[in-house]
């Protein structure tokens, strides 16, 4: 069946749905026989769903997800309105990303009120990214984030949480909300720099918030680089805290070229990221007498 028989066959499906749910009205409030007729409906709007999917046309296929999710609903049937409202979302993705998220929220309502609080977590973030790749919203995709990492740091999942933690981080200090930034970096290094198995890491996350603070203030970077080294001696060692108080003494000196030479070094065996560039030009611009330019 080609993608236009299997719309028609949707149409007849929803529409044969749609005069079961009439008739169960009819049936005496439900008593007897209605909630079969729903539930017969729940079943042709699912497959109508999956033919409008077939068929690539998205947002019939989202509503027609609705539709059940919203009959689900009518049954009692929680876990199941959950599912078909994220399966709606995920068809409007690919047509119409606000809709996507009103389904996404219902979704997350269900799960919060029934105790899923993980679950909910992963379509928070589902949320984030549309907010991120599709409508650009930094201030709601952050929101998302950070309500995700509650969620997950109140289920003990905190690896997870510091995953959306560090995206709130990273566009923290973009939006020049640097303490912030730097609270939430501090807070996931001292959390991981006793851990085996993350404790390399660590030491990014302290560069990162060395970087915020030198961007707010040369003698706050010192204090906190100062502080790092305390608690985490593997610090010092690392090419990050040299680079960091290379960077100090070329700022303190007024010496761009020093910078601009360190920076060059590091990034020929570390490449430099678009966060890790931005911040860094931010701190040359205040260095005296240079002007936009660039790192290398």
């Amino acid at each position: 069946m080609d993608s236009t028989g299997k719309e028609r066959e949707a149409v007849q499906l929803m529409a044969d749905a749609e005069k079961r749910v009439k008739s169960s009205q009819s049936f005496l409030r439900g008593l007897f026989g209605g909630n079969t007729k729903i539930e017969e409906a729940c079943e042709m709007y699912a497959r109508a769903a999956n033919m409008f999917k077939m068929a690539k046309n998205w947002n019939a296929a989202g509503n027609a997800f609705c539709q059940a999710a919203k009959l689900h609903m009518q049954l009692q049937s929680k876990h199941d309105s959950a599912t078909s409202f994220v399966d709606a979302g995920n068809a409007y993705k690919k047509a119409d990303p606000q809709e996507a998220i009103n389904c996404l929220n219902a979704a997350i309502d269900i799960y919060t009120d029934m105790g899923r609080f993980t679950i909910a977590a992963k379509h928070h973030i589902t949320i984030a990214e549309i907010y991120e790749t599709e409508l650009v919203d930094i201030e709601k995709a952050v929101a998302h984030y950070e309500q995700s990492a509650d969620y997950y740091k109140g289920e003990e999942s905190n690896s997870s949480a510091n995953k959306c933690l560090l995206k709130v981080a990273s566009y923290a200090a973009q939006l020049e909300q640097y303490q912030k930034a730097i609270e939430i970096y501090e807070q996931i290094g001292t959390s991981t720099m006793d851990n085996p198995l993350l404790k390399y890491s660590a030491k990014e996350y302290f560069f990162k918030a060395a970087l915020c603070h030198f961007i707010v203030d040369e003698l706050n970077a010192k204090l906190a680089v100062e502080k790092y080294e305390e608690m985490f001696p593997a610090f010092s060692d690392s090419r990050e805290c040299k680079l960091i108080k290379n960077l100090l003494d070329a700022h303190e000196e007024q010496n761009s070229e020093a910078y601009t030479e360190a920076v060059k070094e590091f990034d020929s065996i570390s490449r430099l990221d678009q966060w890790l560039t931005t911040m860094l030009l931010r701190i040359k611009k205040s260095i005296q007498g240079d002007g936009d330019g660039d790192l290398k």
